[in-house]
């Protein structure tokens, strides 16, 4: 009898165990899946970030060979613009010719700039509007897609004072860095 109740208590605390441990996996189960549901719904900009800290390491890798600054007094861009004038579109397209007949296997860094004009977000989209008319161009020029990527450093490194409205011409730039 003593055997009996025995084996029944601890078949019932058994239960009790089993139950207690299927509350709490189920809990551990929804906190996963909430989890995974968040990592899925990933926003654009997290997305790009990725893509840009991975860009940045195939740049750690390369050897910087020189840059290309579209900011002189014929290729500035106006205020609030990322078309390309026509001088900057002949001076892209000079560069895409020195780039085949040096036949070099290259890689190129486009980043854009702005002033300090309008909020930092915006300037971050135009930075980066800026920098892929020119990654655009120079493909239909026929550098291939995959040997160039495009980074937005909107206001943030100014090469002039922004007090002036030379000095913000001349921080409305690109920058073409050329790797090895």
């Amino acid at each position: 009898m003593i055997g009996a109740l025995l084996a029944g208590g601890l078949s019932v605390s058994a239960c009790a165990t089993k139950g207690y441990v299927n509350e709490q996996v189920g809990a551990v189960n929804t906190r996963v899946d909430q989890h995974d549901t968040h990592l899925s719904e990933l926003d654009k900009t997290s997305q790009e970030a990725l893509q840009r800290a991975t860009d940045a390491g195939k740049l750690a890798k390369g050897k910087f060979l020189y840059s290309v600054v579209l900011s002189d007094d014929s290729v500035k861009f106006p205020t609030d613009q990322h078309q390309l004038s026509p001088e900057a579109e002949q001076r892209l397209a000079d560069f895409a010719a020195k780039l085949k007949e040096e036949n070099n296997n290259v890689f190129l860094e486009i980043q854009g700039f702005t002033d300090n004009t309008g909020p930092e977000s915006y300037n971050d989209r135009l930075g980066e509007d800026r920098a892929e008319a020119v990654r655009k161009f120079l493909n239909k020029q026929g550098v291939a897609l995959n040997r160039m990527s495009t980074i937005s450093y909107g206001e943030e490194s100014p090469v002039a004072s922004n007090d002036t409205p030379e000095g913000r011409a001349q921080n409305r730039r690109v920058v073409i860095m050329v790797l090895a």
